[in-house]
C-alpha cells in the first residue's frame, strides 16, 4: 500500500512515518558512499554525499514513487571504481552496502518493537510496520539484477566479462525495462520473491 493511502486515512500517522521512511532511502545511498570511501574512493565524501541531509540525496521521481507505490529511490551516490584497487570486490561490496543497510534497518526496527515497552502503542506499531515493509521492499527491489539496480552491479562483480559487457550496454535502458516490468505485472512477483528470501532470513535470526 502506498503512503498516499495512509495520508488520506490518517494524516497524523503519515507525519510520524514519512520522515523515517525517507531516511531509509537516504541511508541506502549513504551506505554505498561510506563503503566506497572505506575501499579507497572518496568521491561521495568530496561531494558531500555521506551526509544524512535528505536534500542532498532525494530524487523527485523516486520520492514520488515511494509515496505512490511503496518503493522508491534517491539520486545515486557517485562512485569512481577506478579508485578501488580490486574493482570486482568494489562492485560487490559497494553495491551490496545499500541492500544490507535496508535489511539491517528492518531487522533493528523489528527488534526494537519486540523489546520496547511501547510495542502496544498504535503509532509505534504503524511506524515499525512501515519501516520494516519499506526497507525490505527497497532491499528486494535492488536485488533484482537489472541495471541500474544494485543487483546488476553485484552480478557484474561475479560474472564473466561477457555478462558484464551485456549489463553495461543494458544500463541506459534499465529504467524503461523496470517500468515495462511494472506495467506488465512482472516486477511485483520479482520483488515478492526477494522479499520472501529476506523475510525468511530475518525470521531465522529473529523468530
Amino acid at each position: 500500500m502506498g503512503l498516499l493511502n495512509l495520508l488520506l486515512k490518517d494524516p497524523l500517522a503519515f507525519a510520524l512515518v514519512a520522515v523515517p521512511l525517507l531516511y531509509s532511502v537516504v541511508i541506502h545511498e549513504v551506505a554505498h558512499g561510506w563503503v566506497a570511501n572505506r575501499m579507497g574512493d572518496p568521491t561521495a565524501k568530496w561531494l558531500g554525499r555521506l551526509s544524512l541531509n535528505p536534500i542532498k540525496h532525494l530524487d523527485p521521481i523516486g520520492t514520488l514513487m515511494l509515496f505512490i507505490a511503496g518503493f522508491g529511490w534517491a539520486k545515486p551516490v557517485p562512485i569512481n571504481f577506478n579508485n578501488i584497487s580490486d574493482k570486482r570486490k568494489g562492485l560487490i561490496f559497494v553495491s551490496s552496502a545499500g541492500i544490507i543497510a535496508n535489511i539491517l534497518l528492518a531487522f533493528v526496527s523489528l527488534l526494537f518493537f519486540r523489546l520496547s515497552t511501547l510495542a502496544s502503542s498504535g503509532m509505534t506499531a504503524i511506524l515499525v510496520y512501515y519501516l520494516v515493509q519499506i526497507n525490505i521492499t527497497l532491499a528486494a527491489l535492488n536485488l533484482i539484477p537489472i541495471p541500474p539496480l544494485d543487483g546488476s552491479k553485484i552480478l557484474m562483480g561475479i560474472a564473466p566479462k561477457e555478462t558484464q559487457y551485456f549489463l553495461a550496454r543494458l544500463e541506459p535502458y534499465g529504467f524503461f525495462i523496470i517500468i515495462g516490468l511494472l506495467y506488465l505485472g512482472i516486477l511485483d512477483p520479482l520483488i515478492g520473491f526477494f522479499r520472501w528470501i529476506i523475510g525468511t532470513l530475518i525470521g531465522i535470526v529473529l523468530p
